[in-house]
């Protein structure tokens, strides 16, 4: 094991969808007899069977996959993407576990695992690896300040993609803005990297730093910047806003109430509710309450046909309560861009129809 070295690889971030939050890796290298492998738990498949849906529900499954370090780094350095390696510092029993530890991991029935974003994910598994292989026990040094909420890490890394961030925040609910500890940071790989420069290693009465020797494997390049959609979600949210009081002041004006109007807000309010609704009953372990669905609520749908009909309905005053709840909700959980300027409109149109009457 003395020819043995096995390190942290930390990849940044690069403009794919799902690297946006970097990735961590382990490389078992052996000096002697030339043999350097990746263990990478970020293996999945698209082309799974329903995996946009296992996704929304917290269904996907990921797998421990074994690939030579060479094309690894290549990957990366093709995408821009920087790697570094934090060379571990292990005894040789240490070393030995740690790869029985992987063997087993990547036994057919072992290597699969339910993934969770923020819990048990691709940094996480080469943590928990090292942490129950190694003899003795390694102690974290916290940053003094530093306890965002997850919500917080989230926006951090899609900041360039406005369209992301509105998503994310779109499903994220209160659980994603409680403040977080040194042990829930370390979902993201930039994170744990950090942590893992300040850890220590108590052994046999000895403390030595957790990491032997950091090395760059891939320098930073050029990364060309994908763009989004041109309109960011607060300039479409203002331009609903606009439409609600143009249309607010010719029905006043006119003296008549454009149904066609509220019918379309009722549609896009309630789908857009039902899939928070549907959210309730993922696994993901930060969508369960959400506090947007009193704004997007897919009890609207249910009132489409009388509104359509021009019939009295109980739904523009039950929206006017749902609103003014969201709005006092914001104490608690953090909106997505542009959704005030939404319960705006909502509140225009309960205007609208309470002089109607």
């Amino acid at each position: 094991m003395d020819s043995v070295e096995i390190g942290l690889l930390t990849c940044s971030p690069h403009e794919e969808i799902y690297s946006l939050y970097g990735h961590t890796a382990l490389r078992v290298h052996d000096l002697r007899n030339n043999a350097d492998w990746v263990f990478n738990y970020g293996v999945f498949n698209f082309k799974t069977p329903n995996f946009a849906l296992r996704f929304v529900f917290g269904l996907t499954d990921y797998e421990l996959g074994i690939a030579p370090t060479r094309p690894f780094l290549d990957y990366y350095e093709e995408w821009g993407s920087q790697v570094t390696e934090q060379v571990l510092n292990l005894t040789p029993e240490d070393k030995q576990r740690i790869m029985d530890a992987l063997a087993i991991n990547y036994k057919p029935e072992n290597r699969i695992y339910r993934y969770n974003f923020l819990y048990d994910n691709c940094s996480t598994r080469p943590r928990d690896i090292i942490e129950h292989n190694i003899e003795g026990k390694i102690a974290y040094n916290p940053r003094k300040d530093y306890a965002p909420s997850f919500r917080e890490m989230i926006r951090d890394h899609t900041a360039r993609h406005p369209w992301a961030t509105f998503g994310n925040d779109l499903l994220l609910g209160v659980k994603a803005d409680h403040k977080t500890d040194i042990r829930e940071q370390e979902f993201l790989p930039e994170n744990l990297r950090y942590d893992f420069d300040h850890a220590t290693i108590e052994r046999n009465g000895e403390i030595v730093p957790l990491v032997k020797e950091r090395r760059e494997l891939v320098r930073p390049g050029v990364q060309v910047i994908e763009e989004d959609f041109p309109l960011s979600p607060t300039l479409c949210c203002i331009l609903l806003l606009v439409l609600s009081i143009v249309i607010f002041a010719y029905e006043y004006i006119k003296k008549k109430t454009l149904r066609w109007f509220d019918i379309l807000l009722m549609t896009l309010s309630g789908l857009a509710g039902l899939a928070l609704f549907i959210m309730i009953f993922s696994e993901h372990p930060t969508t369960s309450i959400n506090l947007q669905i009193l704004i997007l609520n897919p009890l609207s749908l249910f009132f489409i046909w009388p509104v359509l009909k021009g019939r009295r309905t109980a739904w523009f005053t039950l929206s006017m309560l749902c609103t003014m709840a969201f709005l006092l909700g914001s104490f608690w959980q953090d909106y997505a861009e542009g959704m005030e300027i939404v319960a705006l409109c909502l509140l225009l149109r309960y205007w609208r129809h309470y002089h109607d009457k």
